[in-house]
């Protein structure tokens, strides 16, 4: 992530531009942020970076600007980078995305006004470029300019207060309010449901369409099972398109190797689309008829035509190192490449001669001896020794060296099969190089039609986020809530003490209109007052996510802010109160 902040007059103006490696997004936004950066470290929260870029110029005269100190601050394990202020330049900044990005022309107008989120685009990829040796091909990036504006702004602190992705306790445990929604399937629709809690939208528009779909889901249960199902099965596509669109500057084996996964995994993707699409023919809501209509677009179609024309039909995506590594050696079609078919050859044959010698091995010595395969060994031989079994690792014959024992099994080779082994190393890096040289065209052809993939990634995960609400809707009784003028909540249950809790948690009322739109709570030690207080702003979060919330009916105003303090914070899982809390801290 690149950072930039105005100078004199501009002073408060903030320009961001983030990029994670493993997906090909460029995420811009540029605001006017306070004095305290609020917003700024909002942002930060959302998206994690690893790495923060920012000019030279954010240290005057050797101090750290305010910003800068906020940044290492409450970020102590993100490294931040210094650059040179000339790469900061609006104008190259415009260029690459001009060059790079996929329908630039609908964002130009936007964008050509906002210098400092140009700035740190020129400034981020430079650096990518250079430290990472990472060059993407033209017309293949999304481009994404977010604002504050349609979204909830949830400071650091109140994130922590709340419990939204981290239990003050126990940073492990699940019991935060990610843990309770989270049942998605893939790692995008984990990724956007954590943005939408950090970051819920408060358009009330987009909240409905979202309660639609989830509506819709709890009634039709096949449904349900059935897109649950397809989307367990597909992979990570923000890293897939990465993949696709990243061209290396140094061809090399472990290079050749990754392009053919990319391909037998972007193979598997498109195989999931038809499905996934017929799935979602069963739905009558707008939302979802909108992400029909745009997964049924040809350039789907045309990519898995053109990868049939190189790639064997029956190449597939399969777990285990060994299964995937017989994948792609035999995943381009035969009589493409003739050197590659004698090459196929040849390793089939070492793999059949290992075969043979671990079988002829077993017969001449008397032992039940089995062919395994890992990474680290590539193959050798297995023994199984039972309770009653006489065989141990001394026991065994001299052939037999690198003698391992792992629970009931004996593991060994012989020096016959470590030559048999480096051969085969020797023959699967001319299939993988060969393979390279048509996989490295059929990508180039592919590239062009990468763009429908973004559209493909962004239905996937928000169809999983509104599926996981779905699913928490079927594990206790939630209700959907309406969007009106007034907070109103008739027996609301805290969701995170619901999960947890031996006992059903007491329900509570709660009121707010225009005329009484501020109450004051009193009680004594550990009488919840807390707690309510928690459960009233999470269930507003889970609410503005599209999400159903537990209690017999909501209705909530669309809130654009959304701060707490609440003390050192009770501990409901030992069951002490604030004061208590702070009381021990005292003593301590």
């Amino acid at each position: 992530m690149a950072i930039v902040e105005g100078r004199g007059v501009a002073r408060g103006e903030i320009g961001m531009t983030s990029l994670d490696l493993k997906s090909p997004t460029l995420i811009l936004s540029q605001f006017s942020d306070s004095q305290t950066y609020v917003k700024t470290l909002t942002k930060l929260q959302t998206l994690q970076p690893l790495e923060i870029i920012v000019p030279n110029t954010t240290f005057e005269n050797g101090e750290k600007t305010t910003l800068l100190k906020l940044i290492t601050e409450q970020y102590t394990t993100t490294c931040v980078s210094t650059v040179q202020r000339k790469y900061f330049n609006e104008t190259k900044g415009l260029e690459m995305l001009k060059h790079l990005c996929i329908d630039f022309k609908t964002m130009e107008m936007v964008l050509s006004s906002k210098y400092y989120c140009l700035a740190t685009t020129a400034a981020i990829l430079k650096y990518v470029e250079f430290i990472q040796n990472i060059v993407y091909a033209p017309n293949s990036i999304q481009l994404v300019f977010r604002g504050s504006e349609h979204s909830t702004m949830i400071d650091l602190s109140t994130s922590r207060n709340l419990e939204l992705l981290q239990n003050i306790r126990d940073p492990k445990s699940h019991h935060t309010l990610f843990g309770t929604l989270n049942f998605t399937k893939t790692a995008g629709g984990t990724r956007l449901l954590r943005s939408n809690i950090l970051q819920p939208p408060s358009d009330v528009e987009t909240i409905r369409l979202r309660q639609d779909v989830v509506s819709e889901l709890t009634e039709k249960e096949e449904v349900f099972y059935n897109l649950q199902s397809t989307l367990s099965k597909f992979i990570d596509l923000e890293h897939l398109i990465s993949a696709c669109v990243q061209i290396p500057k140094v061809e090399s084996l472990k290079v050749a190797e990754n392009k053919i996964t990319t391909v037998i995994l972007l193979k598997h993707t498109l195989d999931l689309v038809p499905p996934f699409v017929e799935f979602l023919k069963d739905c009558e809501n707008e939302l979802v008829k909108a992400y029909c209509q745009t997964l049924q677009d040809r350039r789907y179609k045309e990519m898995r035509t053109k990868i049939s024309t190189v790639i064997h039909d029956d190449t597939k995506y399969q777990k285990g190192s060994l299964n995937m590594r017989t994948q792609k050696c035999f995943a381009v079609k035969p009589h493409i490449n003739g050197l590659l078919d004698v090459a196929r050859r040849t390793y089939s044959e070492i793999i059949d001669d290992m075969a043979e010698l671990i079988q002829q091995l077993g017969e001449e010595n008397g032992l039940p001896l089995k062919m395994a395969y890992s990474t680290t060994r590539g193959f050798y031989v297995q023994l199984f020794c039972g309770t009653n079994d006489q065989y141990t690792t001394h026991s065994l014959p001299a052939i037999f060296i690198k003698v391992s024992k792992f629970k009931n099994t004996l593991s060994f080779t012989t020096t016959d099969l470590i030559k048999l082994n480096d051969r085969v190393k020797e023959s699967l890096q001319e299939i993988y190089l060969m393979t390279n040289v048509v996989v490295t065209e059929l990508l180039k052809d592919v590239r062009q039609h990468v763009g429908c993939l973004y559209k493909l990634s962004e239905a996937v995960s928000m169809i999983d986020m509104l599926v996981s609400f779905a699913h928490a809707c079927t594990l206790s009784s939630y209700v959907r809530p309406v969007f009106t003028d007034t907070l109103a909540i008739k027996q609301g249950r805290h969701p995170i003490l619901e999960k947890i809790g031996l006992n059903a948690p007491i329900p509570n009322n709660t009121y707010a209109a225009e005329d009484n739109n501020f109450i004051v709570i009193t009680g004594p030690n550990m009488s919840g007052k807390s707690t309510y207080l928690r459960q009233v702003a999470l269930l507003q979060i889970m609410a503005q996510t599209g999400s159903f919330v537990p209690a017999q009916y909501a209705s909530f105003r669309s809130a654009d802010h959304i701060f707490s303090r609440i003390g050192s914070d009770d501990d409901i899982e030992t069951n002490s109160s604030t004061f208590m809390v702070e009381m021990s801290i005292f003593i301590k």
